[in-house]
Formats: structure tokens, C-alpha cells, sequence
């Protein structure tokens, strides 16, 4: 029997995660250790998946299947594409640097009314969702992928309520009303959309008779199944809506600022380069795949709703005073380009949606988890209390530029050419939609310009004129990145060698070919 390696890459974060909580009180430290060290086994087995995943073989790959509650046909169905392989690597790859980053975000606060933080909470927490977010990317079973899909929404409950930034640590009992705030708008919205896809979930069960992601598209393929039009729109439309909460497409993305806002930094990356990534991943792998139709039916509004976010996102990122808050409305004109790369339903739209999840989850990592260091130094997040701080602190603004410069879609960093796909794709089928997309670039430029401006250059104010530059520990978090984001944005084709045979496969589902250009290439 062969070795079981995609359970092994969820069930070990998972053992981490009980392993760390057990550990003392008095142990802080050795919880730490440990958290780290089971992050970086964890990334070890995604590397072996990586080497034993054959992009031109078999659609779904290392594939587990076994009997698990028989009487409803759920089966423990395991499985990875392209696609589901390059988002479970980025999830290993981002723990151990925000685990490395949020090293001492829960030790203990010194402040005049002190609170109880849990260290090994957190880190055993921040496990807890790694464990549920790779399983996620690997389930083919529909029921399978909802309990963790839904699973994921109560450790990230308590790291968003339950340890808060540190920049609000002269206000407990605020700070503590915003944090509670912020985690229950988190968990209800995303409850709501879990209640209509688990209607959903047993509406496809009473129509295929399976939960199997494969068993159900082979059964569409072959005319052994079939959906009425009103039935697949409406299982579409439950599944998309939440997907669409949690990737967050407009107007469904208003509790992502809070949360993001009151999160540690590093929880704050956790939620926007990966738990998010999950939402995004999902449309990708059961919208279209499962309902074809519905989703071919559906692309002129979603469409729609993407640019909305592109411009809407982009345009609130540059009214923001508060850091924090401005990545978050950047990343919701970020997914709103990923969702309209999905949706274009062209090769070069999908291949660049998903190489956009990946260099999204990069250079927002590098730019809040910089943003984040430079915060705790300070300890406000306003924009208006930083300036200068190039002068006294050179190599974290040079990072920070890095990551902003990726955030922007700078040419030679990561994300530009995930965006140039995108748009290319979108344009190909969609040229309005295009068209006005590309003013969300423009407006990028502007918010991410705008916040390097004042924050890094001019007067050195006084309160950030003793601002230490970056430690041994950051730079072991940021480096890694920054050159991650530049060699992607140079060599590309690591990923898209992955990700292409995947995206092939599902523009077979959805039965589209990508359109034929308007002016036929010199012999």
C-alpha cells in the first residue's frame, strides 16, 4: 500500500496543532519551537507532493479513497490537479514565515489592565487552519471539502477575536470591542454562506446520487446525468455564494477590513494569502466543473460584480488612513482580478487567475507582514504617524517598497504577469470588461505610491526617529519572499508548467475554446 501523502501533509499540521497546545504554560518558547518546526516538516511533505505530481499525467493525482460514512455516500476522497497543488505549496511555503513573524505577537502584554494570551494557543491555532486549508485544496469528495471549508471558520474566530494588535494596546477595553467585533462579522458572514452551500451540497446529492467531485463530472461527460437548467443555476448560484464570501468578491467583502484590521499582522496574511485563496480555488474546482452550464449562464454578472471590486477595492485603498485596512481593500481588487480571470473563461484568463492566487499570496505576505514589523515599532497603524522612516530604517523600507512595488504589478515582480493574463485573457472574450479593469492598475499605482510616500520619505518625525531597522528573525521572514516574488517575475514557468494541463481540463468542462484572434498571424 502506498504511502498516504496527501493525509500525511493535513494530518501532521493537525498533530501539531494538539501537540502545540498541550505543551506547559511555562513553556512558551519550546511552543513556539515546536509550531515552527512542524510548519516546516509540513512544507517538507508539500515539496514531496510536488516532486511526485506529474503535470501532463493524470487530471487528479496521489489519489486516496476510502469508505467513511457509507449510508449518505460520503467518502474520504483525496486528490490534487494542477491547480490544487501550487495553492497546497503556497500554503506550506506562507506558514512558517508567519509563524516566524507572529513569534512574539501573543506573548504576554505589559500593560496597566493585563490580559490572558495564550502563546500556545495561537500558534496551535494558526496549525489548526493550515491542516484545514490543505485539506481543502485536496478534497474531491463535495461533502468532505464543506466540513473543512466550514471547519476553518473557528480557529480563525479566535486568532482574529482573541489576539489583537499590538498597537492598540493602550485601549483594552476598545481595541478588545473592536477585535470581537471584527470575529464575529468574520464568522457570521461566512456562516451564512456556508448554511447556502450546504443546502446546495445536499441538492447535488439528491440530483448525482454522489458527492464524488469525479464521479459526478464523468457522469456529466458521459449523458448519464443530467441537471434541469433551473436546478444546476440554483446549485450553482448556492456553492458560488459561498465562495464568493470567501474569496471576497463586492458586495459580499465588507467583513474582510475588520478583520484584517484587528488581526495581528501575521493572522492578517493568514486570512487574505490563504484562507481566502480556498474561496477563489473552489470556483475553479467545483463551480465550473460541476455546473458547466450555470457557470457559462452566470458569467456576465459575476463578471460584472469582479470589476466592481477591481475599481471599488482600489478606489477605497486610496482614501485609507489606516495601513492595515489599505491591503485589505487592495486585496479586494486583487481577488476581483482573479475572479475575472476565472470567469473570462479563456486559457490565458484561468492560467493567470491561478498564477495570481499564488503571487498574491506572495507579495501580500511580504508587504503586511513588512507593514506589520514597522507597526509594532511605532505601535499606531495611521498612515499620518510615519514619515521618514527610509532615513532611519533603510532596509525595512526598502523591503516595504519591494512589496508594494509587487503589489502594483511592477514588470520583473511576480504579480505582473499573472495580471498581464488575466487581462489578456479577459480582453480576448470581454474587451469592455478589459478595458475598465485596467484603470484598477492606475489606481494601484496611486494608493501603493501615495502609502511609500508618506510613510518612508520626507521629515524624519520624532517618534520614528529611534526606529531600530529590521532583525535577524525579519529578515529571515521577508528575504525568502522578496526573492520569490522576483524570480516568479522573472521565470514563470515553474508554476504555469503546473497549473496549464489543469486549466486545459477545465476549459473541457465548461466546453470553451479560447476565441481565435482577429487578425491571423504572418506565414
Amino acid at each position: 500500500m502506498s504511502f498516504p501523502l496527501l493525509t500525511a501533509t493535513a494530518v501532521l499540521p493537525a498533530i501539531g496543532a494538539i501537540a502545540t497546545a498541550a505543551v506547559p504554560a511555562a513553556r512558551r518558547t519550546a511552543a513556539k519551537w515546536l509550531a515552527l518546526l512542524v510548519s516546516i516538516a509540513t512544507l517538507a511533505l508539500a515539496i514531496a507532493v510536488l516532486i511526485r505530481f506529474a503535470p501532463d499525467g493524470d487530471r487528479y493525482q496521489l489519489t486516496e479513497s476510502h469508505a467513511w460514512i457509507a449510508d449518505f455516500g460520503v467518502r474520504y476522497e483525496l486528490g490534487v490537479d494542477g491547480i490544487g497543488v501550487a495553492l497546497l505549496a503556497l500554503t506550506a511555503l506562507l506558514i512558517p514565515f508567519i509563524i516566524l513573524a507572529g513569534w512574539h505577537d501573543a506573548d504576554p502584554l505589559e500593560t496597566g489592565n493585563k490580559r490572558w494570551r495564550p502563546t500556545q494557543g495561537f500558534f496551535a491555532l494558526i496549525l489548526a487552519v493550515e491542516a484545514m486549508v490543505i485539506i481543502s485544496f485536496e478534497a474531491t469528495d463535495v461533502f468532505l471539502f464543506y466540513i473543512f471549508f466550514e471547519a476553518m471558520l473557528i480557529p480563525m474566530y479566535f486568532l482574529i477575536g482573541g489576539f489583537g494588535d499590538r498597537a492598540h494596546a493602550g485601549s483594552d477595553e476598545n481595541a478588545a470591542a473592536q477585535r470581537s467585533y471584527a470575529a464575529v462579522k468574520f464568522l457570521l458572514y461566512n456562516l451564512v454562506g456556508g448554511l447556502i452551500m450546504l443546502a446546495a451540497v445536499i441538492g447535488l446529492y439528491v440530483v448525482a446520487g454522489s458527492f464524488s467531485l469525479q464521479e459526478i463530472a464523468e457522469a456529466r461527460a458521459n449523458g448519464s446525468l443530467h441537471m434541469a437548467t433551473n436546478t444546476e443555476r440554483w446549485l450553482f448560484l448556492g456553492f458560488f455564494f459561498a465562495f464568493a464570501v470567501k474569496a471576497p468578491l463586492w458586495p459580499l467583502h465588507t467583513w474582510l477590513p475588520n478583520a484584517m484590521g484587528e488581526a495581528t499582522a501575521p493572522v492578517a496574511v493568514l486570512i487574505t494569502a490563504v484562507v481566502d485563496k480556498v474561496g477563489t480555488f473552489a470556483m475553479l474546482r467545483f463551480c465550473l466543473q460541476l455546473f458547466p452550464e450555470a457557470s457559462k449562464w452566470a458569467t456576465p454578472a459575476i463578471l460584472v460584480l469582479a470589476v466592481i471590486s477591481i475599481i471599488y477595492g482600489a478606489l477605497l485603498a486610496v482614501g485609507q488612513r489606516d495601513i492595515k485596512r489599505l491591503v485589505a481593500y487592495a486585496s479586494i481588487s486583487h481577488f476581483g482580478f482573479i475572479i475575472m480571470g476565472i470567469f473570462a473563461m479563456t486559457s490565458q484568463g484561468q492560467s493567470g487567475a491561478t498564477l495570481y492566487m499564488v503571487n498574491h499570496g506572495i507579495s501580500t505576505a511580504a508587504l503586511m507582514l513588512v507593514a506589520g514589523f514597522l507597526i509594532s515599532r511605532r505601535g499606531s497603524r495611521l498612515i499620518a504617524d510615519y514619515g521618514g522612516v527610509q532615513k532611519v530604517a533603510p532596509v525595512l523600507a526598502g523591503t516595504f517598497l519591494i512589496g508594494g512595488l509587487a503589489t502594483l504589478s511592477l514588470p520583473g515582480l511576480a504579480p505582473f504577469v499573472s495580471e498581464f493574463l488575466v487581462l489578456v485573457g479577459t480582453f480576448a472574450r470581454y474587451p469592455v470588461i478589459g478595458i475598465i479593469a485596467t484603470f484598477g492598475i492606475v489606481l494601484a499605482a496611486l494608493y501603493t505610491l501615495v502609502l511609500y510616500q508618506r510613510t518612508m520619505t520626507g521629515p524624519v518625525k520624532p517618534e520614528v526617529s529611534a526606529m531600530p531597522d529590521l532583525r535577524v528573525r525579519e529578515l529571515v521572514v521577508v528575504a525568502p519572499l522578496v526573492v520569490l516574488l522576483i524570480f516568479l517575475g522573472v521565470y514563470p514557468k515553474p508554476v504555469t508548467d503546473i497549473v496549464n494541463p489543469a486549466v486545459k481540463s477545465t476549459m473541457s468542462d465548461v466546453h470553451k475554446k479560447d476565441p481565435k484572434p482577429e487578425v491571423e498571424a504572418a506565414k
